[in-house]
């Protein structure tokens, strides 16, 4: 409808510069948006307010000569002129009911569009070192790229999800001195123990199953324990596959799956970040100072140059990124994203900057980046910061075991990535209507549960008669909950150009709103067939954006509650 609004808005200033109202060589562009409040119409433009200048005339005077082309259309209701010229759109009742209709059709795929035409985009995220449990802040991650993933494709994109395995460099030692020193007996206490070890009761679990003999498998790796506790290559092989193997299981405990899992060591053994350093070292970017090598970042950007060999022969975590993103950019994706923390802010203009110091023909900010804020986890109003199993921090199974997949992924996407989340274990429980999550699902439960009343009652339910109907419905909270049905289409093309899913949960928790308030106020299995179905049609078209829109959030839908 927002189309064909467009299209007849199009069409009216094509006759107004036919008539030289407005100027035959001005370019118009037409734009149509949802009203955020019912009381000013369901659609608004803007098209007088741009149009004033070039037709030398007012935008009031301009908006009633677009409203009189337009003339009387079976689309509109009414049209009134609110504020300096804005017009305003009341759509008929039937042009409402129709999309009740449209959802029924579409069913699960009401709300998709091709908007990015198939094109590939590969969105990074989680990229967890492989040294432990993973906590709540890897849990948001994983919430928000898999839903952007989801999201995405709603759009009309192919994603790929990639995990990036860091598992090079000196935390990976670090884990297995960590290992070997719990293989031998000893406990953080003691004054072997490695400066830089990690202290988590995982580390037991690691090394007793090393011990073992265990065998375990992540992905493409596979390693057997030994009784060898001197061979610190073995411990380190061990330690990684068995943590590797932990976090899949974490993130299968989340409903989250990836199609490729890509490791840092491999840009090494490959060879690919010896080649990125001779790529930069030949380009002329990079220069030898106090023993180390340095990237001439400040000639893309940055505040200051930056190392990118230390003075011990070592490289700088940036500089396997480069390596990295170069290698995403030749496996031709149209578009790469990653989902890093808000930790991760000062390192984007150092990549971009080595990326564009390769002069490989990567476009400029390359790649997208969805920053996210921290988590704080709350229970009883006090602060939780400790885990038995991981020592030091929250895990994200921690939190799965006590609240739940459905909670847990949709609170760590309800809030814009760039606010802080406390996430509040007791409200993620609760049952009632504070509870975003339990509110919108029992929305979605509440409408099944009416279908199976009407299943019980000697009453029927003939969906072609509800839909006929539909135009017949006038109650003020009928017309808000079909406006509200034809926003979601918007929503999804809203929320993906803005790479933010809170904005599917925020409308959920609205069109779930409107639905109770409905419910609670008005009779549903009325004897008047044409109301009765009529009302069931709508209802039924809630509970199917909702599922539309929970599936986009990686949350269920449950029939019953």
């Amino acid at each position: 409808m927002k189309q064909q609004l467009i299209e007849l808005l199009e069409s009216a200033a094509s006759q107004l510069q036919s008539e030289g109202f407005i100027p035959q060589d001005h370019p118009v562009r037409v734009a149509v948006e949802n009203t955020r409040d019912k009381a000013h119409g369901d659609l608004a433009t803007n098209l007088a307010l741009t149009l004033a200048k070039p037709c030398k005339s007012n935008p009031r005077a301009v908006a009633e000569k677009i409203i009189a082309t337009i003339g009387d259309n079976d689309l509109i209701d009414k049209v009134e002129i609110a504020g300096p010229g804005f017009i305003n759109f009341y759509l008929s009742g039937a042009s409402n009911a129709e999309i009740v209709a449209e959802v029924l059709a579409k069913a699960d795929k009401f709300g998709h569009n091709n908007q990015a035409e198939g094109k590939k985009v590969q969105i990074e995220f989680v990229s967890a070192n492989p040294t432990g449990p993973l906590h709540v802040g890897h849990g948001r991650n994983a919430a928000l790229g898999d839903s952007l993933s989801r999201l995405l494709s709603a759009n009309g994109w192919q994603p790929t999800r990639e995990f990036y395995y860091n598992d090079a460099g000196a935390q990976i030692n670090n884990l297995a001195l960590s290992v070997q020193a719990r293989c031998k007996g000893l406990t953080p206490e003691h004054e072997s123990w490695p400066a830089d070890g990690y202290r988590g009761q995982y580390i037991i679990d690691v090394a007793d199953a090393y011990m073992a003999g265990d065998t375990v498998k992540a992905d493409d790796k596979t390693a057997t324990g030994a009784k060898d506790v001197d061979d610190l290559e073995a411990i380190r092989e061990f330690a990684v596959a068995y943590l590797r193997h932990e976090q899949d299981l974490d993130l299968k405990a989340f409903d989250v799956d990836f199609d490729i899992y890509f490791l840092e060591s491999s840009l090494y053994q490959d060879g690919l970040v010896e080649k990125t350093v001779k790529q930069l070292s030949d380009n002329g970017f990079t220069y030898e100072q106090d023993g180390a090598m340095w990237l001439k970042t400040t000639e893309f950007g940055d505040d200051k140059d930056r190392v990118m060999r230390k003075k011990d022969g070592g490289y700088t975590y940036f500089l396997p990124d480069v390596a990295y993103h170069k290698n995403k950019f030749e496996r031709g994706f149209d578009r790469v994203i990653n989902v890093h923390g808000a930790d991760h802010h000062s390192t984007i203009t150092r990549v971009r900057a080595g990326i564009q110091a390769l002069k490989f023909g990567i476009p400029e900010g390359y790649p997208d980046y969805a920053l996210y804020q921290m988590i704080m986890v709350v229970k009883d109003g006090e602060e939780v910061k400790l885990s038995k199993r991981a020592g030091s921090y929250v895990t994200l199974r921690d939190l799965i075991d006590e609240v739940g997949r459905d909670a847990t992924r949709y609170f760590l996407v309800s809030r814009r990535c760039d606010a802080q989340i406390t996430f509040d274990i007791d409200l993620a429980t609760s049952k009632s209507n504070e509870n975003p999550v339990y509110y919108i699902q029992y929305a979605h439960a509440r409408i099944h549960g009416m279908f199976n009343k009407l299943a019980e009652s000697e009453l029927s339910y003939d969906q072609e008669n509800g839909l006929a109907a539909l135009s017949k419905l006038d109650l003020d909270a009928e017309r808000e909950l079909m406006t509200q049905l034809r926003r979601f289409s918007d929503v999804i093309i809203a929320a993906g150009d803005a790479l933010e899913p809170a904005m599917i949960a925020t409308y959920l928790k609205d069109l779930a709103g409107l639905f109770h308030s409905y419910y609670n106020s008005n009779k549903m299995l009325v004897e008047d067939d044409a109301t009765r179905n009529a009302r069931l049609a709508l209802s039924k078209a809630v509970a199917q954006v909702i599922a539309n829109g929970l599936q986009l959030l990686g949350v269920s839908a449950p029939k019953s509650m």
